[in-house]
């Protein structure tokens, strides 16, 4: 997950790119209200998009429905990263929707808020933000993570957009990582397939490290990396491949060098348009395998 020294490394690395000058040192904030705009979806079908309420156990979660306007589609969630649900994760949304998804983004946070929980112009890096950010965090558990994985399932399963002789996908960044790995384990009969893109926290000596889920779990798995997140903990890689592997499932676990943590939302201060192209393609390709 996002930490101090996670911001701190990104900083260096903006720096070293150039990218960051010393009075744009005293603005970071201002990188969360830039955008970048993501590439056209080639045959990009039609969508219906839609801000809905789910029910849960705990209230009403806030929600960002998008699918293909016509027939119904194998459902994708997506749990995003520490700064929640926002344009930018919209705007991801409704692209994997265009290839041919029902895609439900979630705010993880409908407990202490309702989305967005940033204003434009805030991000992770700003050291005022940060705590709040870190607040809303801690109103999550693993246990929380599963209750509301089972509730956005039932209800996904009962939209009409949404094919369910087909399995669900799941997908996460960040601290959304995690999550992806409970949901799978706790649905092994309807999740297909996930990914975690700069995952935190995916192997820890805890228990309930979410390595520990594989066994539990009937799902197909793209882990992608961030380079500075491997560098903290290099054996963890081979942790996840080697527990996968042992459990005789499919996952592709991947370093992407030079991509720091937080490098695949658009909104990002780290974004890497290649290296989050390219992390989005193994996506289609994982989702298109085992979806079908």
């Amino acid at each position: 997950m996002c930490n101090d020294r996670t911001a701190e490394q990104n900083i260096e690395w903006l720096k070293r790119k150039g990218l960051l000058s010393r009075r744009d040192f005293a603005k970071l904030g201002l990188g969360a209200a830039f955008i970048a705009a993501l590439p056209a979806v080639a045959d990009a079908l039609n969508v219906m998009e839609q801000d809905v309420t789910i029910t849960t156990p705990d209230g009403e979660a806030d929600c960002y429905f998008v699918h293909p306007a016509e027939g119904s589609h194998a459902a994708v969630i997506i749990w995003p990263d520490i700064m929640g649900l926002r344009p930018a994760f919209r705007m991801m949304g409704k692209r994997l929707a265009e290839s041919g998804y029902s895609v439900l983004v979630v705010n993880p946070y409908y407990r202490t808020a309702t989305a967005p929980v940033i204003q434009p112009g805030e991000s992770f890096s700003d050291p005022e933000v940060r705590p709040r950010l870190i607040q809303h965090y801690r109103s999550l558990s693993a246990e929380t993570n599963v209750t509301d994985a089972r509730a956005f399932a039932a209800w996904l399963d009962a939209q009409d957009a949404v094919a369910t002789s087909r399995p669900i996908g799941t997908m996460g960044y960040c601290m959304g990582g995690p999550m992806t790995f409970r949901t799978a384990a706790a649905l092994p009969s309807r999740i297909g397939a996930g990914a975690s893109f700069h995952g935190g926290g995916l192997v820890t000596d805890e228990d309930g490290s979410p390595h520990n889920l594989v066994p539990e779990m009937n799902a197909a798995f793209l882990i992608a990396i961030a380079d500075n997140d491997d560098q903290q903990d290099p054996e963890a890689k081979t942790v996840l491949a080697n527990t996968f592997d042992a459990n005789m499932l499919f996952a592709e676990v991947e370093v992407y060098e030079d991509a720091m943590h937080g490098w695949c939302p658009p909104d990002s201060q780290v974004y890497n348009e290649e290296q989050a192209e390219r992390a989005w393609s193994r996506l289609l390709m994982l989702f298109d395998r085992h979806l079908a």
